[in-house]
């Protein structure tokens, strides 16, 4: 069993705070091998780096690392067909999904399509009338559009009766995707999916604008194989590389693992992004207030939500074009619209989250091993972050559901879930769905989103509560959290952050942002600010260099509670993260909590034991 940190057997989050088991004997040898410092080498051997692996983890180029798109099941056979069209000018539209991985994607295959003469119709679903997917009618609206073969992006593994639909309007339809697959595949001309049963590409990390940008190579090298770039008939290759940063941004946004091929396309994604060669994403970083070179918090934060913010608000097609567009100024009027779009969003947000936690409040929702809720009032385009927000608060996987007319004026219910570690969501919308209690449901492990009869609503809450309680048996009562390192806030210097981010980063789901422990801070001062975070000024056990906290949307907390009442009578033991914080001009390092522990009143508690 993996030692505790400081003994913290249950933290005010009801965490069991542990070092992860390691390899003591691996870690000298990266120090002594590679000239690593010695945390960063602890850190690669706990995130299970191997020595075969470390060039690329730590170095990665594209070069050297760059996959194969061929790799990919049915890749082959798509190349070929779309190089074909592409030579001989043949109509192509784009559907894609309404998030950022959908919007990347979309702006990618448009600028692959655009490069090569063929302007494509572009149909983004509106997120609150036509929900997640395909359907017959936008099928239907790109065929009238001129489209002979649509590709469609991050969604449609498992969209079966809009797909027949589009085969038997005479669509030839290729899905570039990455959710669940299923071991029966719609009927589609193409579906390349790096999760499809038979796929052996070891790929499943990628988002949807991965395997777009992987399928884009795949056709520009069928298109060098059929002469298509050779000397005197005037076709250029096109500028791949330049759209690195499309790729980076919705990676780090769909927050798949940040492992494998997803590193080398984040670095030299961002790497690019540096530079602000597309219009769209400079003006986002303009709204966005991101002065300096974006980076994948910066994305996740601010560029990310901004993009989402049209489709939660009837206009899910404006990501997409922000970044399809070369035009500075069209870029720039549609930052602006994204940015009242997200500010509107979050007021909404705001208000639906009182109103979903007073229900969980009233009808004790917590104590199921899942909790889900659902209100006529709930605006369906935030489901997914109100979901998201719950399931943080109370640690347990989360659906809220909202009711919208389809377009046949029926009324359904649309979830979106949220989950935690041990617990497959995508599988219970799945089996939900096969069961019949769900008219469509899937999505990843992690987050999924489904469409249910309304009637069927208490049915299927009993169903996925026991679906998500059976997945968690085996999975301890206190859960544990992970801790990379001890440090302290003399210690913490911009230049320790600056090797860490350097050597492991980027960060992000798969490769997660270290985690460190401070011991028996004693706080200064403390301050709410715009009435739910909370911010902090802490020092040594013995004084001496002070260093800001922050504890985001930590006031209703029970950690924000004893720190705002406490803390001027009891250090404490905290867990979080270090970050650089620029302020005109001049670096500090700020430390942004996660969880903590009265560490007077847990040794009180050790001894009365």
């Amino acid at each position: 069993m993996a030692s505790s940190v400081f003994d913290v057997q249950k933290s005010l989050k009801d965490l069991r705070w542990r070092f992860a088991d390691v390899d003591e004997d691996e870690i000298v040898r990266l120090v002594q091998n590679h000239e690593l410092p010695e945390f960063v080498a602890r850190l690669l051997v706990q995130r299970g780096v191997k020595t075969a692996e470390l060039q690329s983890f730590l170095y990665p180029s594209l070069k050297n690392d760059f996959p194969d798109p061929f790799s990919f099941a049915g890749m082959d056979e798509f190349a070929d067909e779309l190089a074909e069209r592409i030579i001989n000018k043949q109509p192509v539209g784009i559907f894609a999904d309404f998030d950022v991985d959908g919007s990347t994607s979309a702006a990618i295959l448009t600028r692959f399509l655009k490069h090569f003469g063929i302007d494509p119709p572009v149909y983004i679903p509106d997120r609150l009338v036509e929900g997640y997917g395909p359907n017959v009618e936008a099928m239907q609206s790109l065929k009238d559009q001129g489209a002979e073969f649509v590709i469609m992006a991050d969604c449609g593994t498992t969209a079966f009766e809009p797909l027949q639909a589009a085969h038997d309007m005479g669509l030839r339809v290729a899905v570039f995707d990455h959710h669940e697959a299923e071991e029966k595949l719609p009927t589609v001309a193409h579906l390349i999916n790096p999760k499809r049963k038979d796929d052996t590409s070891g790929l499943d990390m990628l988002a949807a604008c991965g395997v777009s940008f992987l399928a884009c190579v795949a056709i520009n090298n069928k298109l060098r194989q059929k002469g298509f770039f050779d000397a005197g008939k005037g076709n250029v290759e096109a500028p791949l590389k330049s759209w690195l940063d499309l790729v980076a941004l919705g990676t780090v946004c769909d927050m798949v693992p940040l492992k494998g091929v997803n590193r080398l396309f984040v670095r030299s994604g961002f790497d690019q992004m540096a530079a602000l060669g597309n219009p769209g994403i400079r003006a986002l970083c303009a709204v966005g207030k991101v002065d300096d070179a974006p980076t994948p918090k910066d994305a996740g934060w601010s560029l990310g939500p901004r993009i989402n913010a049209g489709s939660r608000v009837h206009r899910s097609d404006l990501g997409a074009k922000l970044l399809s567009t070369d035009d500075n100024e069209e870029a720039q009027s549609i930052a602006f619209a994204l940015e009242d779009c997200n500010v509107e969003r979050r007021k909404i947000q705001s208000d639906m989250l009182k109103v979903a936690e007073a229900q969980i409040e009233l009808k004790n929702l917590e104590r199921h091993a899942a909790i889900v809720v659902d209100d006529a009032s709930f605006h369906s385009g935030l489901s997914g972050l109100a979901s998201g927000r719950i399931k943080e608060k109370y640690n347990k996987p989360a659906v809220v559901i909202t009711y919208v007319e389809n377009a046949d004026g029926v009324l359904e219910g649309r979830g979106s879930g949220r989950s935690i570690k041990g617990a497959n969501i995508a599988q219970a919308f799945i089996d939900a769905r096969n069961d019949g209690l769900l008219l469509k449901g899937g999505g990843h492990a992690m987050a999924g989103g489904f469409t249910l009869e309304p009637e069927k609503l208490e049915e299927f809450r009993a169903y996925f509560c026991a679906h998500i309680e059976k997945q968690l048996k085996d999975v301890p009562a206190v859960q544990e959290m992970d801790i990379d390192g001890v440090a302290t806030v003399r210690g913490a210097k911009p230049e320790f952050i600056k090797i860490l981010t350097q050597h492991v980063g980027p960060f992000g789901m798969g490769n997660p942002e270290p985690v460190f422990a401070l011991a028996d801070v004693r706080v200064h001062s403390v301050d709410v600010l715009k009435e739910k975070h909370i911010r902090l000024l802490v020092s040594d056990s013995e004084g001496g260099t002070r260093m800001k906290c922050m504890m985001f949307s930590g006031v209703d907390t029970e950690l924000g509670k004893m720190l705002l009442t406490k803390y001027k009578t009891t250090p404490f033991h905290l867990v979080g993260q270090f970050q650089i914080n620029n302020w005109q001009g001049r670096e500090s390092v700020e430390f942004h909590l996660i969880d903590g522990v009265n560490s007077i009143a847990m040794e009180s508690e050790q001894l009365a034991g």
